[in-house]
């Protein structure tokens, strides 16, 4: 056995603490991946997988000088200084009262200012900051976008539904320049997954799907997992819809 294949892979994911972020965790963990978790809070010793407290990076990704912080912090935890996976899953998604839509005209411009530091600006200050250690392990980013960002979402504002587009044509500019550094960058579109956020009358558009059903964050796992891994590696500036058919 080579002294490569003998490495534990690295995986850096943000918006770790529920959900489809939950799911990853658990998937690469599974696969025998190191995963450095990031988040606002700190580490729930309630979270089952290996590594625990010392994986975890706390940040606020709405900050971007907690951001960069944040990046030297995840570099002292690379031991060979190599990074097989960026994941940029956190974002956010304000609601007004009762769970209103925020819409462009009513949306405050702060407002806007933190969706897009955290959902848009976030993932690139990452990927920046995290070049080398990514290029060295010739490693992949995946952005995780959104359904919303495609065409106006009955529960997703404004501010969310434009970062995650914005998010979307970064995955493509991402892909032509880090493509020489040996480095994929790809993204996926999630659409109605089941989690704990979502918003009265999801059955609704659940109900419109072609697959007639909610999807689950363990399949959305399954898909970031097959961008990380080598069965991807001819795979590059692609948005994988994983939505039950929501899109078409």
């Amino acid at each position: 056995m080579t002294v490569e294949q003998e490495r534990q892979r690295v995986l850096v994911l943000t918006g770790a603490s529920r959900g489809i972020g939950h799911a990853t965790v658990k998937r690469f963990s599974a696969e025998g991946w190191r995963v450095l978790t990031c988040s606002r809070h700190g580490f729930d010793a309630r979270c089952p997988w290996p590594g625990g407290e010392a994986n975890h990076v706390q940040v606020d990704l709405a900050d971007p000088r907690d951001t960069l912080r944040a990046i030297e912090v995840i570099r002292e935890k690379l031991e060979d200084g190599k990074l097989d996976a960026l994941v940029n899953n956190a974002g956010i998604s304000p609601k007004g009262e009762d769970g209103a839509r925020l819409d462009t005209i009513g949306t405050e411009l702060s407002t806007w200012a933190q969706v897009f530091h955290v959902n848009f600006f976030a993932p690139v200050v990452l990927a920046r900051g995290l070049r080398d250690e990514l290029a060295g392990a010739g490693g992949a980013v995946v952005n995780v976008t959104s359904i919303a960002g495609a065409r106006v979402h009955p529960f997703a504002g404004a501010a969310y539904a434009t970062s995650k587009a914005a998010l979307a044509a970064l995955t493509r500019e991402m892909a032509h320049d880090f493509g020489p550094l040996g480095v994929r960058v790809n993204a996926i579109a999630p659409g109605e997954v089941e989690t704990s956020i979502l918003s009265p009358g999801t059955d609704r558009i659940v109900a419109g799907l072609p697959m007639r059903r909610l999807g689950q964050p363990e399949e959305v796992a399954d898909v970031i997992h097959f961008l990380c891994s080598g069965q991807s590696a001819y795979v590059t500036g692609t948005e994988i819809e994983v939505n039950g058919g929501q899109h078409v």
